[in-house]
C-alpha cells in the first residue's frame, strides 16, 4: 500500500484537528499556515524525509526571517512553528506512519516574561476616565461597564466582544465564557461591573443581543446595533489609558495581567488564578512570578525565625 505524500498528509491532519479534536476554524488555518511554510522551505514529499537535521536547518531558516517591520522573528513566533510541526507528526505516529519522533524536536528556550500591569493610583484613574469625558452618557456608560468586566473577570477583548445579554444574569455574581480551545469557564462579576452593566443597559434603547454594541448617532430606537469589534475595544482601552495620564501601553491584555496580579496580591494561589484565566498549563500562568515571588519573601520575613535576636549590623566587632 504506497504511503500518501505529505500533503495529503497535511490535508487528513487539518480534518483531523477540526473533527476529532474539534479545534476551532481559526486554530486550524494557524496550523496551515505554520505547516504550509515548513512544506514550501523543506520541498519535501515524503513523511520519511522529515530528519532532525532537516528541522535543524528549518530552525536556522526560521531564526534568520524578518517580519514586516524587518525585525526577526520572536523566538515565541518560531516556537508557534514547532509546535504545528510537532503536532503533526505526532499524529503521522497515530497512524503508523515512519517520520521523525515529535519528541525529537525541542522549543527554543524563551526569555523570562516581563508582564505590563495596572495597579494603585493608575488603575483608578484609568477605571474612572470614561465618566471625566464629553461622550453622551450612553457610551460613558458602556465604556465605563466595559473597563470594568476586564478588571473584573479577566476576559481576553475577543470574549468580552462575544458576550451575548442571554449569558449574563445580573441577579448572579457569575456566569459561563467559551474560551480558547472552546473550553467553558467561570468567571466572576465584582459589584461595580454589576452596577455599570445595569446602568448601560437600562439606557440602551436598541435590541440588540450583544452585551457592547456602537452608539452610532444614525441607530434608531429599537434598531439592531452592531456590536463591538476586538480592534475597536482596544483602541477605546489605549483611548482611556492615555486619557488618565498613563504613558506605558495598556492593551486589554495588560487588563488581563491587572486583575491575575491582583487576585494573587491579595492571596489567591496560582493553581486558582490559573482556573480563573483559563490556562491550560500552570507554566503559562507562572509568568505572575514576580507577585509570587514577593509572597515568598513577605512568608519568609513573617515567619522564618522570629524568635532569634537580631545582631546589631553596624557593629564593628
Amino acid at each position: 500500500m504506497a504511503i500518501p505524500s505529505l500533503k495529503q498528509l497535511l490535508q487528513d491532519f487539518l480534518d483531523y484537528l477540526e473533527i476529532e479534536r474539534n479545534c476551532s476554524l481559526a486554530t486550524k488555518r494557524n496550523y496551515q499556515a505554520y505547516l504550509d511554510r515548513f512544506l514550501e522551505w523543506s520541498k519535501l514529499t515524503k513523511p520519511q524525509d522529515i530528519t532532525l537535521d532537516v528541522v535543524r536547518q528549518y530552525r536556522l531558516y526560521l531564526n534568520r526571517q524578518e517580519n514586516q517591520k524587518k525585525e526577526v522573528l520572536k523566538k515565541s513566533t518560531q516556537n508557534y512553528y514547532l509546535i504545528a510541526l510537532r503536532s503533526f507528526l505526532k499524529y503521522l505516529a497515530k497512524r503508523d506512519v515512519k517520520t521523525l519522533a515529535s519528541e525529537k524536536i525541542e522549543l527554543a528556550k524563551m526569555p523570562e516574561r516581563q508582564v505590563t500591569f495596572l495597579e494603585g493610583e493608575d488603575l483608578e484613574r484609568f477605571l474612572e476616565a470614561p465618566l471625566k469625558t464629553k461622550e453622551p452618557a450612553i457610551i460613558q456608560k458602556r465604556d465605563k461597564a466595559i473597563l470594568e468586566m476586564f478588571f473584573s473577570t479577566g476576559l481576553r477583548v475577543s470574549e468580552l466582544a462575544n458576550l451575548t445579554k442571554e449569558q449574563i444574569n445580573l441577579k448572579k455574581d457569575e456566569f459561563t465564557v467559551r474560551g480558547k480551545g472552546s473550553k467553558l469557564r467561570l468567571v466572576f462579576l465584582s459589584n461595580q461591573a454589576k452596577y455599570w452593566l445595569k446602568n448601560y443597559f437600562d439606557a440602551r434603547r436598541d435590541t440588540s443581543l450583544s452585551v457592547f454594541v456602537r452608539h452610532d448617532r444614525a441607530v434608531k430606537k429599537n434598531d439592531v446595533a452592531k456590536s463591538l469589534t476586538p480592534r475597536s475595544i482596544q483602541r477605546l482601552v489605549q483611548h482611556y489609558a492615555k486619557s488618565a495620564g498613563i504613558t506605558k501601553r495598556i492593551t486589554p491584555h495588560v487588563l488581563r495581567h491587572s486583575y491575575a496580579t491582583d487576585l494573587l496580591t491579595n492571596g489567591a494561589d496560582i493553581r486558582s488564578v490559573q482556573s480563573l484565566l483559563g490556562h491550560a498549563s500552570i507554566t503559562t500562568t507562572q509568568i505572575y512570578t514576580h507577585i509570587t515571588n514577593q509572597q515568598l519573601k513577605d512568608v519568609y520575613q513573617a515567619f522564618h525565625s522570629r524568635k532569634r535576636k537580631s545582631p546589631n549590623i553596624d557593629s564593628k566587632e
